[in-house]
């Protein structure tokens, strides 16, 4: 085990560098921008397109998921980028990857809100 903080110290510490990592998504990925505002336009429209809490649970949960995937393809993109600025197949292949992971929150995302709201609306 290596060494290190343990207990609570550890929580607040984790919770610094997600913190950090956060606010370093939101300065350098306008991708990330835009998500985040378009999660804040939907959030409260979810109360109004939901009619029980299962569904508003499945209009909000993709939001997270969008968010955490597009953190991990940011971090994936950056790790690249560090690597080298050449082209490389493998590392093309990588970003193009989580690219695709975030295409199919999105997705994932667009089909949950429109089968609630063509449940509920139609």
């Amino acid at each position: 085990m290596k060494p290190g903080k343990s207990g609570f110290s550890r929580i607040i510490d984790a919770g610094v560098y997600s913190i950090r990592g956060i606010r370093a998504c939101w300065k350098n990925e306008a991708a990330f921008r835009q998500e985040v505002t378009a999660i804040l336009v939907l959030l409260p429209l979810s109360f109004f397109v939901a009619r029980t809490i299962e569904q508003w649970l499945l209009l909000v949960m993709p939001f997270f998921i969008l968010l955490s995937v597009e953190l991990l393809n940011s971090a994936v993109e950056n790790l690249v980028d560090r690597v080298g600025e050449e082209f490389n197949e493998l590392s093309g292949r990588a970003k193009d990857m989580g690219s695709a992971a975030v295409f199919f929150c999105l997705l994932l995302t667009g089909l949950c809100w429109l089968t609630i709201a063509w449940k509920n609306f139609s």
